[in-house]
């Protein structure tokens, strides 16, 4: 067995670690570095002398400060054994090499586009909706852009927006008037009240079956709208209703109105324009008129757009012009659909508005009573615009129409988009036309209506506001539609409880409710018993202007001359 021989281990009697004489030190090892260490570090870390911890330049500040001591960046004792060794390497360059020549020049590796870490955020996860969108977004800012040149060219100032626009009463507010209270809108919305169901007391007129080729219309196959000169189309106020004075007399109910009045009221917290609605507490009974000549009549288009039309009144495209218009469209749109070979419903009551022999629109009117409380009873006139059977069972519709007056200004030309994207057309519709639907759908349940037809008619050209065409006609059960745009029942029926109430609370004589043109509340003035009976002229037109129209224009006591605006139009 070979020996092993234990070198001599010199004392240190000073301290750890060898001693300071240099006899003691064998030469092999005099001048390897020696740094303190402490008996918790390991072995291992104690004679590593390959670490270099020191404080270069960009190196991290925040190291442990007990490894300092190992630090043997500043000997030079391995310098020149590190020198040897590193002059055997060379370092190589392994990177692809680039074709493309220019410091800035990006580089289109084709693993670019599918490395999941190179600007995941610009990678869509579905390429198909992102090109439909990107294409959606082109088409509004071309439109958007070509709305604003127009503006442009007619003078009006092109950075206009809705908040900005000026509207103007309904009617205009003399200094004698009291103003007594004024609601704002906000205060509807926290309404709600339940009514149960209501009870028919009189259905008049007579109704007409409905084309159900109409359903099958497409932006292919339009129809040109015709026009209906010779039918009546009756507009009559409440207190000018001769039914309504019958039960009136009979004390059927305490309040009476109409469901264009009713609607209006419903549907108040999402209307722009201004309006305004006559009471007239005669007794213990309650009366909501309209103006003659009022704005009701009319249908608003665009109310609700965040793009302001033209300020100019005989602009075609301007908010008066367009109303006459869509009130033009809504009335042969209700006749043309309808089937006319003679057959028609009859109800023991003839129409209360037409004379013997006179041509009249088809109209059912039913008049319905609500019971609002024990004391408060309410009847309102309500109107269905014809029937159709289904499975020998009976069903009420009502009729309106939607018009396209040009696709630049909503963005979605209907003719292409009619067939393919319809929900977005009645999107564009709802956001448009907001109070206008939601009036439309408050009417046809008052009505008890099983359908509502809505069509869709636009200009034959965008210039052109005297030939329309119809496009399509879709149908909606009214409860579903409700629904659909958010238009609560219980809330529509608290809003009419409360104004109801209030009124009820005041004074006899006559008051005026009238919308705010620019803030989103309603104003309840007191006005003289004797105001707007001026406004209505009865006077029969002359001789060169009915043989200027074509046909004499008779308007009726109480009914607005719709005719008359329609007319003019021809």
């Amino acid at each position: 067995m070979v020996d092993f021989e234990l070198g001599s281990v010199p004392f240190n009697s000073d301290g750890w670690g060898p001693p300071d004489s240099s006899v003691a030190v064998p030469n092999q090892i005099s001048n390897a570095p020696f740094a303190p260490f402490s008996r918790s570090d390991k072995l291992g870390r104690i004679a590593d002398w390959t670490r270099s911890l020191s404080n270069r330049p960009g190196s991290n500040s925040k190291q442990n400060p007990t490894d300092s001591a190992f630090d043997f960046s500043g000997d030079d004792s391995f310098a020149t054994l590190a020198a040897d060794e590193d002059s055997s390497f060379r370092l190589v360059d392994t990177a692809a090499k680039s074709h493309h020549h220019g410091q800035h020049r990006p580089k289109f590796n084709p693993r670019w586009r599918f490395n999941p870490h190179h600007n995941r955020s610009q990678l869509p996860q579905r390429r198909d909706e992102e090109v439909e969108a990107k294409k959606r977004e082109q088409e509004k800012e071309r439109a958007r852009r070509d709305r604003l040149y127009n503006l442009n060219r007619s003078g009006t100032n092109a950075g206009q927006r809705r908040e900005s626009a000026v509207f103007k009463s309904s009617v205009d507010i003399q200094p004698e008037w009291n103003m007594l209270d004024q609601i704002p809108f906000s205060t509807f919305s926290k309404l709600s009240f339940s009514v149960p169901e209501p009870e028919d007391l009189l259905i008049c007129g007579g109704l007409e079956f409905y084309d159900r080729s109409y359903d099958r219309i497409t932006p292919k196959n339009e129809r040109r709208l015709e026009r209906f000169k010779n039918k009546n189309f009756f507009k009559v106020t409440t207190t000018d209703d001769p039914v309504i004075r019958r039960l009136a007399n009979e004390d059927k109910a305490t309040v009476f109105a109409t469901d264009t009045i009713l609607s209006t009221l419903m549907c108040a917290p999402r209307s722009v324009y201004s309006w305004d609605i006559v009471v007239q507490r005669v007794g213990n009974k309650l009366f909501f008129d309209k103006r003659d000549g009022s704005q009701l009549d009319l249908l608003s288009v665009h109310e609700t757009s965040q793009e302001p039309l033209p300020d100019v009144k005989d602009d075609i495209n301007s908010a008066y012009s367009l109303s006459v218009e869509a009130a033009y469209i809504n009335q042969n749109f209700s006749q043309q659909v309808l089937i006319r070979d003679g057959k028609k419903l009859s109800y023991d009551e003839p129409n209360p508005f037409a004379t013997e022999g006179e041509e009249v629109a088809s109209v059912g009117y039913r008049y319905r009573r609500w019971k609002l409380d024990d004391d408060t009873f309410l009847v309102a006139r309500c109107e269905v615009q014809s029937v159709v059977e289904l499975n020998n069972q009976r069903s009420f519709l009502t009729l309106n129409a939607l018009n396209e007056f040009d696709p630049k200004y909503s963005g979605v030309d209907w003719r292409q988009k009619l067939e393919t994207q319809r929900g977005a057309v009645l999107a564009t519709e709802l956001k448009n036309n907001a109070n206008k639907l939601a009036k439309w759908t408050s009417q046809a349940l008052l009505a008890n209506a099983d359908m509502m037809k809505l069509g869709y008619v636009s200009r034959v050209h965008p210039r052109d506001h005297f030939n329309h065409v119809i496009l399509a006609v879709v149908g909606y059960k009214p409860k579903d539609f409700a629904a659909q745009i958010n238009l609560n029942t219980s809330n529509m029926w608290g809003i009419v409880k409360s104004i109801v109430d209030l009124c009820m609370k005041l004074n006899e004589g006559k008051y005026v409710l009238v919308k705010d043109p620019t803030k989103p509340q309603v104003r309840i003035y007191e006005v003289p018993p004797d105001a707007f009976e001026n406004d209505y002229v009865e006077e029969p037109l002359p001789e060169d202007e009915q043989r200027k129209r074509r046909f004499p224009l008779k308007l009726h006591k109480g009914c607005l001359g719709i005719k008359w605006y329609c007319l003019n139009l021809l």
